[in-house]
């Protein structure tokens, strides 16, 4: 989930991004759906094959082994990708906060 600080509080506020749950859209601003949407652009334009398994996982709700036959890669790069991905996403959407 994306998560801030408290309201009112005058500094700006850190978006963290909770990749292992998936929340529920409506309680999302409409700030945290567009940083989240560029730092997703900005991945797929890096990497296409993160960017898609975050969408497929994230997004999707695909198992590991779901989103591994979907690309025709191994279980071990999907975790390998999720990983990396997560961190570079929560690394970008900190900085955009």
């Amino acid at each position: 989930m994306l998560a801030h600080g408290s309201p009112g509080s005058g500094a700006a506020a850190a978006v963290h991004l909770q990749l292992d749950e998936i929340p529920e859209v409506g309680t999302w601003r409409a700030s945290e759906l567009m940083a989240l949407d560029d730092a997703l652009t900005g991945m797929a334009e890096m990497d296409p094959r993160k960017a898609k398994v975050i969408e497929l996982r994230f997004f999707g709700g695909l198992s590991v082994e779901e989103t591994a036959e979907v690309l025709k890669i191994s279980p071990q790069s999907v975790m390998r990708d999720w990983k990396l991905a997560r961190a570079w996403l929560q690394r970008e959407l900190a900085r955009s906060g």
